[in-house]
């Protein structure tokens, strides 16, 4: 650690979470000493000489080129970023929507097919089954994460990837993810985990097995509602050329230059998603919504714990009213996943969970419409509490069957916990149930 006379640290490793959510990123702006990065309104930038852009461009100096790749404002969230996460390095894009895409682009192409657990968010499932399919990339659901049969009978030959989430959308049924990553690493497979709803407060998934962990940093990351963004993190510890699979964008040469992994060793995936998927396709983060990513994520472990005690409290006590059917909050008792939400995160799971309540659609309508506190809207991990009927919303185009499968039921209502008075919001729930 250097000392006082030295200048600023910038070097945030071996420092507390809390420290390095607040500092990790940062660096030395020199023409004015501003104590916070500031905002780079630039398309593109300067080269030194002629010899430092043809540098820039082949990979051999690190410098900036256009923003569409890369740009200081997102540079500042990706270094804080891959830090809480534990990740070699971080990419930040427009969306989460953007973030699974791209992450999942760099591995497979046409052709080509991905495993995932069966309950994950509603969009996602929508962008494997429409955006996907045309793309040439099939996607297939294991049901039931504790059965090795079922993985040995999806997993083929072409299969590229498995993807799953930490903490699914909406119904709360938390995934084992050192058991999921047990079968990625048995089938020479990259797992790739949405660590979205968990965030890295909670759980580090690189830490239980993963490969690549994306984020809607719109959500709890960001915290504020006010940017969309999203984000991808390479964990530095898949093998891509060593693996018996196929990966050519990261392992083949492109041109006159050696392959991507030969170029960048334990950051080449975050490299070929960054230049080969994310500049091509260019789904860039502006520089604004970068910079109102990075403020969001200073006080992140101190909006968690609001949201969890609050969350759990919530839970409790809806699952004693005599209006609610039923809760799904895995840190309950009596949930099927309580003793694996004891293990992964101290029976705190997450601030977004489902209840039903009696009456169905009809039960669900009038509840809804006599929220006060509580917005009526989508979105998650915001500081304001949202609910939501999935049914009508998010799974509108889904079948009866496929919502029957995924238990969203005519009541299900969707709750994202805040972090204002918890009195405040049970009375909220209280008054609407009534």
């Amino acid at each position: 650690m250097r000392t006082a006379a030295s200048g600023p640290e910038y070097d945030w490793q071996g420092y507390a979470f809390d420290t390095r959510q607040v500092h990790a990123g940062e660096y030395d702006e020199l023409t004015n000493g501003a104590r916070i990065p500031p905002i780079a309104m630039t398309a593109g930038f300067r080269f030194d000489s002629f010899a430092d852009a043809r540098a820039r461009f082949n990979g051999e100096a690190d410098g900036l080129i256009y923003s569409r790749q890369r740009n200081p404002s997102g540079g500042v969230a990706e270094r804080r970023i891959a830090s809480l996460e534990g990740g070699t390095e971080a990419i930040v894009v427009a969306s989460g929507q953007a973030a699974i895409t791209a992450a999942l682009l760099s591995i497979a192409q046409a052709g080509d097919h991905i495993v995932s657990t069966a309950s994950i968010y509603s969009g996602t499932r929508i962008l494997f089954g429409r955006s996907f399919a045309r793309f040439g990339v099939t996607v297939e659901y294991v049901w039931d994460e504790f059965d090795d049969d079922e993985w040995d009978r999806v997993i083929r030959p072409n299969t590229k990837a498995i993807f799953s989430e930490t903490i699914p959308n909406p119904r709360n049924d938390i995934v084992d993810i050192d058991r999921v990553a047990a079968v990625a690493r048995r089938h020479g497979l990259p797992f790739v985990v949405d660590n979205t709803i968990a965030s890295p407060f909670l759980i580090r998934p690189f830490e239980h097995g993963a490969d690549v962990v994306v984020h809607s940093s719109t959500k709890f990351l960001s915290g504020h509602g006010a940017a969309i963004s999203g984000t991808i993190v390479d964990g530095g510890s898949f093998d891509w050329a060593g693996s018996p699979r196929s990966f050519p964008l990261i392992t083949q040469s492109a041109g006159a230059l050696p392959s991507i992994a030969q170029r960048f060793g334990r950051t080449a995936y975050a490299r070929a998603t960054r230049e080969a998927v994310v500049n091509d396709i260019g789904p860039a983060l502006s520089p604004f919504n970068s910079f109102l990513l990075h403020q969001g994520i200073e006080t992140l472990s101190l909006r968690m714990e609001r949201h969890l005690s609050n969350s759990l409290a919530i839970a409790q006590w809806l699952a004693e009213h005599p209006g609610v059917e039923s809760v799904d909050y895995a840190g309950l008792p009596g949930n099927p996943a309580y003793a694996l939400a004891q293990r992964l995160y101290g029976g705190r799971s997450g601030s977004v969970f489902s209840f039903t309540v009696r009456g169905g659609e009809a039960g669900a309508g009038a509840f809804l419409d006599r929220l006060r506190v509580i917005s009526h809207m989508t979105n998650i991990g915001d500081t304001r509490s949202m609910a939501l009927h999935p049914a009508t919303s998010t799974h509108t185009s889904f079948s009866q069957e496929m919502r029957d499968r995924l238990g969203i039921a005519d009541g299900l209502i969707r709750l994202s916990v805040g972090i204002e008075d918890p009195a405040d919001l049970i009375a909220d729930l209280d008054q609407a149930l009534a």
